[in-house]
């Protein structure tokens, strides 16, 4: 890894206050690799290997069962995946596929185990991380459970104004089929819902 890629890799939360010899350790067998849209990452129950940390992009995390695929939510600068199948040592329970142009640093899974047990500052970064992802999950549970379609894709369109500065427009910037599966419906039912808005 170059030495502006690591200083650009300890900023980061999940690092920024972890010691020095730990974030070398981290990253002595890392790669920060640069991937275009639509190249399938990680793919479901396969072997937790890396810890993946999004820089730059985007990514859908998804999952499939019986032919049927859905997209479970996407990962944006500077969230990580698949943090609970790396600290568990067991199988991704979802894909990851870019969406636009991304880089990605990936961490060797062993090292982040290895990492939590010997940095009490590190291991508290992780536990923000898994909460903070809880919630997220939490709250998408509660979101496809207790709202409408509409419900849906207007708490979507506020948390995107929100996140891209509240202008009082935003660009969506992923294909249809993809916000529609996101947001637990079909892409029928999202014209509705657009529709109905």
């Amino acid at each position: 890894m170059r030495p502006g890629d690591a200083e650009e890799s300890r900023a980061l939360p999940l690092f920024r206050d972890c010691r020095d010899d730990v974030f070398a350790d981290l990253l002595a067998n890392s790669f920060l690799q640069r991937f275009p849209p639509g190249v399938e990452l990680v793919h479901e129950h396969d072997s937790a290997d890396f810890l993946h940390v999004v820089i730059e992009g985007l990514v859908e995390m998804g999952a499939s069962h019986a032919g049927r695929e859905t997209t479970l939510s996407f990962v944006r600068p500077y969230g990580t995946f698949i943090l609970a199948a790396v600290l568990k040592d067991q199988v991704y329970l979802q894909r990851a596929r870019t969406l636009e142009k991304s880089r990605v640093l990936m961490i060797p899974a062993q090292a982040v185990r290895a990492s939590v047990h010997a940095d009490t500052a590190f291991m508290n970064a992780v536990m923000v991380e898994l909460a903070t992802r809880y919630r997220d999950t939490v709250k998408e549970l509660k979101n496809q459970k207790l709202r409408t379609g509409a419900e849906r894709l207007a708490n979507w369109l506020l948390r995107q104004h929100d996140q891209q500065g509240g202008t009082g427009a935003i660009t969506i910037g992923i294909e249809k089929r993809v916000l529609a599966s996101r947001l637990g419906m079909t892409p029928e039912n999202l014209s509705r819902a657009f529709a109905t808005l």
